[in-house]
């Protein structure tokens, strides 16, 4: 069956003014145009849905029964053509744990402020899964915190984050300070290889600190936090991260002889994607945080 739109538009034309001719007139079509038109859909039907009444016509049992269904779909039509005036969207983005943790629920709370028919469902994982996933299509755009060198994806940089090196006020290195060396025989508590911020924290670290002492791997930052909070060991984390327990007190910044720790996060998209009007908005926003 091919039944289209322009067919169920002029059965219902018809119907609402009982003439072909009128009709034609409404959707701005010849009476040959609309006769036909309505030949074409009766024979896919296999069914009559007008009686021909003098010049009149009007609607038999048939037309009775399909005349609701044809309104439904024209008004489903209509809301299509218009779904997108307001703001509306499905979008799907993908962030690694920090970013997705600690910063997009105050982004995506903004948006949705701004568009408020707008939906955005958001997943989190490492940098390897979230480059992954927008490479796959799972996403319609990523946020990590690692860099990314897939030929496929397109990156750009989003804004800057600053690092922090934490430990429990108890701590050793909390109280004396953190010479080079103290900070290379520490106990370290880092996130799993695949992570945007161990790679950050080992590139940025390497440099000054021959290796690290014995590590501890924790897949969550917030793990990671609680972990250094209990006297466990040390840690380089995101500021965005720490901030709290610093203010509260249940955390310190380490002392250290070393540089600032800075890093750039990314927005990651694939080369051909083409951005919707409601990802655009959304991508436009996101350039706007700070």
């Amino acid at each position: 069956m091919r039944l289209t739109l322009r067919q169920l538009d002029v059965m219902v034309a018809i119907a609402r003014s009982g003439s072909t001719t009128e009709a034609g007139r409404q959707l701005s079509l010849s009476q040959s145009a609309v006769s036909a038109a309505l030949a074409e859909l009766e024979s896919q039907l296999g069914a009559k849905v007008f009686d021909r009444v003098g010049k009149r016509v009007v609607l038999n049992d048939c037309g009775r029964l399909l005349l609701p269904r044809a309104l439904g779909v024209l008004d489903q039509m209509r809301e299509i053509e218009h779904l997108f005036d307001d703001g509306a969207g499905a979008l799907r983005v993908g962030a690694s744990t920090t970013v997705g943790n600690y910063m997009m629920p105050s982004v995506l709370a903004a948006f949705q402020r701004r568009w408020p028919l707008a939906r955005v469902e958001l997943e989190v994982g490492n940098t390897r899964e979230v480059v992954d996933a927008v490479e796959q299509y799972r996403v319609d755009v990523g946020f990590i915190e690692g860099p990314c060198h897939h030929p496929d994806l397109e990156v750009h940089a989003w804004m800057d984050d600053e690092l922090c090196i934490v430990a429990a006020p108890t701590h050793a290195l909390a109280r004396d300070g953190a010479p080079v060396a103290a900070l290379a025989a520490a106990r370290w508590i880092l996130r799993e290889p695949g992570s945007g911020t161990r790679e950050t924290v080992e590139s940025l670290l390497q440099p000054h600190l021959p290796t690290f002492g014995s590590t501890m791997h924790l897949g969550d930052s917030e793990a990671i936090k609680r972990a250094v909070a209990e006297g466990m060991g040390i840690s380089c984390l995101s500021l965005r991260v720490v901030q709290d327990w610093l203010d509260n007190g249940r955390l310190v910044r380490v002392d250290a002889a070393l540089p600032r720790l800075q890093r750039t996060l990314f927005r990651i998209q694939p080369r051909r994607k083409v951005l919707s009007l409601p990802l655009q908005r959304f991508v436009e926003h996101c350039g706007t945080w700070h």
